[in-house]
């Protein structure tokens, strides 16, 4: 169908997904990552769970590509011999007050088409027999995965399709003319008809570069993880989540039984101080800076001070990240957790200060750009990929008529 030749920034799971969907239909695909290996930022830090879609708004990108992600992402771990697991998730009310949200937030799933059921605490103990709540939602589609797996089997699909997948490879300049895009980079130039930007914490950057003037700004979230010590992990036998509140922009810490059978918690959210920034002591003066100086950010801050104030001591005490957790399994204390991994969440902002709470894909000449993919974006990966081979090829049709 394409036969024509494609460019794609960025080696996640959303790039590769593209990469794979494109040489299937007969593009010619190079594909750039400036990591040495694939899956190396948001898709390899992050927490392995395949989304069942009851938190987004019903007919949005998200809720649409999450079930529909759902199920193909499922079939591609089967396909594919990667491990997996259909574990269910309960999002259980730990008092009164969370009951209203509990039963709205069941609507919802119902309306995305997520198998879910309203239960009682003596029935979400059968799930979990130590957990606190007052009632609970039991999600039975959700599910967890490697997702690094996922992204290196569609690397090597991708390839075997005839893409030339290029890692350690940084881009450096974009030249977009009616005839054709020109990606310079670190080890040379390439040339093609289209461009796809994947580069998740950096895609507003290659936008910019592309001579694209971005709709949203990337501003990088730290969630940092902490485990439970081996001899606890009985406490926690799939996943927990509280009830989020709609007023905050995150879901709130949790517990996730992981591909391993190791139980992480968390994450908080707390500014990263660099795109890169696993943990405290990296810091990058330009992304700081570009960061705290945007009106989009300062808007956020200023309705969240209390919120943020709360993620940042939680991120240096212990005590406090085990008292969030033992809000859902009251056993939990502070010896029983340690530090994990952390992951950066390229959170998309607009200049107002409002999260953007959709999938944002914008278009320009010759170029289709991924602005807004977190969570679950992982879970609907091929399903994004196929939105953008479909894109893809309007665009083409146009530039070739």
């Amino acid at each position: 169908m394409f036969n024509r030749r494609v460019v794609i920034v960025g080696g996640g799971i959303i790039g590769l997904a593209v990469a794979e969907r494109l040489t299937r239909l007969g593009a010619h695909v190079t594909l750039l990552e400036k990591e040495a290996r694939w899956a190396a930022h948001q898709t390899g830090h992050n927490s392995g769970v395949v989304h069942a879609g009851p938190y987004y708004t019903p007919g949005s990108l998200k809720a649409r590509m999450c079930q529909a992600g759902n199920r193909s992402m499922l079939q591609f771990a089967s396909d594919n011999g990667i491990a997996h697991r259909r574990s269910g998730k309960l999002i259980v009310a730990v008092t009164d007050h969370d009951l209203p949200r509990l039963h709205a937030l069941h609507q919802r799933a119902l309306a995305n088409g997520a198998t879910a059921r309203l239960i009682t605490a003596a029935e979400a103990r059968d799930y979990e027999p130590h957990v606190r709540a007052v009632a609970a939602l039991r999600v039975e589609d959700t599910g967890i995965i490697d997702y690094v797996a996922v992204t290196n089997v569609l690397a090597r699909l991708a390839q075997n399709n005839g893409a030339d997948l290029l890692l350690n490879t940084r881009v450096t300049a974009i030249t977009v003319t009616g005839r054709n895009v020109t990606v310079e980079h670190s080890s040379g130039t390439v040339a093609a008809d289209l461009l796809i930007n994947c580069a998740g914490l950096h895609s507003d950057r290659i936008a910019l570069l592309a001579g694209l003037t971005p709709t949203v700004r990337i501003i990088p979230f730290r969630g940092e993880y902490y485990e439970l010590r081996a001899h606890r992990g009985h406490l926690v036998n799939g996943l927990i989540y509280p009830v989020p509140d709609p007023t905050l922009p995150f879901l709130g810490v949790h517990l996730t039984r992981m591909i391993d059978d190791s139980v992480h918690a968390g994450p908080n959210a707390v500014l990263a101080l660099a795109r890169e920034g696993y943990t405290w002591g990296q810091m990058n003066l330009r992304d700081t800076l570009n960061a705290i100086t945007y009106p989009g950010f300062l808007n956020l801050a200023r309705r969240n001070v209390l919120t943020g104030a709360q993620e940042i001591a939680r991120s240096f005490s212990k005590q406090l990240f085990a008292a969030s957790l033992s809000r859902l399994v009251p056993e939990i204390t502070r010896d029983d957790i340690v530090r994990a991994g952390s992951g950066v969440r390229a959170q998309a902002i607009r200049p107002d200060g409002s999260l953007a709470d959709d999938f944002i894909i914008q278009q320009g000449s010759r170029q289709i750009h991924v602005l807004n993919a977190p969570s679950p974006a992982a879970t609907s990966a091929l399903e994004i990929a196929r939105h953008i081979a479909t894109t893809a090829a309007t665009a083409l049709t146009l530039h070739s008529s």
